[in-house]
């Protein structure tokens, strides 16, 4: 009998690591796809750098010197050299294979980080995004980078439904809200072409996938994410069209929704 405990034991652990394989190996993807993206997000801050950095040297040139300006022009280098690495922090978080943790996580920020790591691709595909963030929200407790990859992969499916779309609006809504004593809500809406029944039903599904080159994973790992936050992820339909995805997550882990 200790045998077969052990065994249930080590088949336990096993699956542990395999739904973190899948989790860093899913995370990886997404920045894959998301690379031009983050070119333009790094590139801005340096853009501006360079730029003020030309400014500083003319003021500097300049007989007889403008200091004040070339002081101003310098604040604005580091200010944008704290931007940059900013964004490289933010990736290297997320793609790198780290146990989970647990500490204080603002729900608002999160979505924040996500949106800015996403802006770029946003653009490019015309979507408009609007944003609201219900205001003194309490602290989650969770894995940061884990939370930020479900919103994420949220935000990256709705842009990607909507870049199949011709004529009509590109809207992308996320809000997050207070939800009762202790739990608190986010929910990501799209104007794309939405989902059928049997779709969503089947949305979280390992492996079940309605693109042509998608493998299936992304949704059931952000579940697998929320679960293990105690929260809980689901889907439906948006009104007049596109879907909705939500979650709830609990301020204290050890208590469901």
């Amino acid at each position: 009998m200790l045998m077969c405990n052990e065994g249930v034991i080590e088949g336990e652990r096993r699956h542990g690591e395999v739904e973190m394989e899948f989790a860093h190996a899913n995370r990886v993807a997404t920045m894959g796809r998301l690379s031009a993206s983050i070119a333009h997000e790094v590139s801005q801050p340096i853009a501006a750098a360079v730029a003020n950095a030309y400014a500083a040297l003319r003021f500097l040139a300049a007989d007889p010197p403008d200091l004040v300006e070339a002081r101003l022009a310098l604040g604005r280098i580091v200010k944008d050299g704290r931007r940059a690495s900013d964004v490289i922090g933010r990736i290297h978080d997320l793609v790198k294979k780290a146990p989970p943790r647990q500490e204080g996580v603002a729900i608002n920020a999160a979505v924040l980080d996500a949106l800015g790591v996403t802006r770029g691709e946003v653009a490019k595909n015309g979507v408009a995004v609007k944003t609201q963030l219900a205001e003194h929200l309490p602290i989650i407790q969770g894995d940061r980078v884990q939370l930020e990859q479900v919103i994420l992969n949220l935000i990256v499916n709705a842009v990607e439904a909507m870049s199949g779309t011709g004529e009509g609006p590109r809207d992308l809504q996320i809000t997050t809200a207070k939800c009762g004593a202790n739990s608190v809500l986010v929910a990501v809406r799209d104007s794309g072409p939405g989902m059928s029944s049997a779709s969503l039903d089947r949305a979280f599904e390992a492996f079940y996938t309605t693109k042509s080159g998608g493998l299936g994973m992304g949704l059931s790992i952000c579940r697998s994410i929320i679960d293990a936050h105690g929260g809980r992820l689901w889907a439906s339909a948006n009104t007049p069209h596109g879907a909705i995805f939500q979650f709830i997550l609990p301020v204290d882990p050890g208590r469901g929704s």
